[in-house]
C-alpha cells in the first residue's frame, strides 16, 4: 500500500465514526462564519471579538478532531 492509499484508508476511516464527523462539520460550520468576518475589510469591536472567539472554537475542534485520530491510531497531520 502506497502512502496515498494509506491516507484514504485513514480518512475512510475516520469518516466513519460518527463523533468525528460529527466533529468535522461543526469545524466546517465555523470556518462557513468565520469567513464572514474574514471577508469584509472593516470589523467593529464586537465583530474582532467575535472574530477571534470563532477562531478558538474552531481550532478547539480541530484539537479535538486530532485527539479522536490519535485514539484511532491515525494522526491527522501525518
Amino acid at each position: 500500500m502506497n502512502a496515498a492509499e494509506a491516507q484514504d484508508e485513514k480518512h475512510l476511516s475516520l469518516q466513519n465514526n460518527d463523533q468525528y464527523r460529527a466533529l468535522a462539520e461543526q469545524h466546517h460550520q465555523l470556518d462557513d462564519q468565520l469567513h464572514h468576518y474574514t471577508d469584509r475589510h472593516y470589523l467593529s469591536p464586537t465583530e474582532q471579538l467575535e472574530e477571534v472567539t470563532l477562531k478558538k472554537r474552531k481550532l478547539a475542534v480541530k484539537d479535538q478532531m486530532e485527539t479522536l485520530a490519535r485514539e484511532f491510531g491515525h494522526p491527522l497531520s501525518s
